[in-house]
C-alpha cells in the first residue's frame, strides 16, 4: 500500500483528490494538511510514502515546507502540485529535490500513475521537460564542477551530456550504437558517482554546473 499525504489549502481541492486516491486498492491517504507548516506536523506523524504539496499557501508556502521535509530522516518523495505550466517555484522545488511537479488540472489517470511512478523511484516530469523547465529559469550562478564528475570516465560524461540534454534511454542508445540495458548501467553509475536520485536530478546538475 502506499501511503499519502495531501498538502493544499483548498478544502474542496484535497476532497477531491483524497476520492481519487481512495479509490484506488494500492493507494491510501493517511493524511492531509492546509498549509506547510501543518503539513510538517502531518508527515511527521504518519510517515508516509509520498507527498502531494502545493506550492502556494498561507502560513507556510510549498517551497519551504518541502525543504524542511527533505531534510527529515528518510523522507517521502514530493510532487509539487502548481497551475502554471513553467512555474519558477516548481523550478526550484526539483531544485531543493522534489520528484518533479504536476499542474492541478492534470488528468486523474495520470495524477495517479504520478503517486506510482515517484513511489517506485522515478520523477514525474521527463528529464526533457526539466530541461525547458531549467532553461526557462537558469540558476543566477553557476557552482564550481565538483571532483566527483571528474571521477567520470570520457563515455560516461558523454552519456551524462546526451543525458542532461533531455534524451531518453532510447535515443541515447540509436546516438551512441549502445544497447539500451548498457545505456541504463552508465546512467545508472553515473547517478551514483555524483550522488543524485534520478535523471531529473542530473539535469538540475548539469544546469548548477554550467554543463548544459
Amino acid at each position: 500500500m502506499i501511503r499519502v499525504v495531501l498538502v493544499d489549502d483548498q478544502a474542496l481541492f484535497r476532497a477531491g483528490i483524497r476520492m481519487l486516491v481512495a479509490s484506488q486498492p494500492d493507494l491510501e491517504v493517511v493524511g492531509e494538511a492546509g498549509d506547510g507548516q501543518e503539513a510538517l506536523q502531518v508527515v511527521r506523524a504518519t510517515r508516509p510514502d509520498v507527498v502531494m504539496m502545493d506550492i502556494r499557501m498561507p502560513v507556510m508556502d510549498g517551497l519551504t515546507a518541502t525543504a524542511l521535509i527533505l531534510e527529515e530522516p528518510d523522507p517521502p518523495r514530493i510532487v509539487m502540485l502548481t497551475t502554471f505550466d513553467l512555474d519558477e517555484a516548481a523550478a526550484r522545488a526539483i531544485r531543493q529535490g522534489a520528484s518533479g511537479f504536476l499542474l492541478k488540472d492534470a488528468d486523474p489517470e495520470f495524477l495517479l500513475a504520478a503517486i506510482r511512478t515517484v513511489h517506485s523511484g522515478s520523477s514525474v516530469i521527463a528529464a526533457s521537460a526539466t530541461r525547458e523547465l531549467f532553461a526557462h529559469f537558469a540558476a543566477p550562478e553557476q557552482v564550481p564542477v565538483p571532483p566527483s564528475y571528474l571521477d567520470l570516465t570520457e563515455r560516461e560524461k558523454e552519456i551524462f551530456a546526451l543525458a542532461a540534454r533531455g534524451l531518453s534511454n532510447a535515443e541515447i542508445a540509436a546516438r551512441e550504437f549502445l544497447s539500451e540495458a548498457t545505456v541504463k548501467t552508465h546512467i545508472s553509475r553515473i547517478l551514483t558517482k555524483l550522488a543524485l536520485r534520478d535523471r531529473v536530478q542530473l539535469v538540475v546538475f548539469a544546469f548548477e554546473h554550467g554543463l548544459n
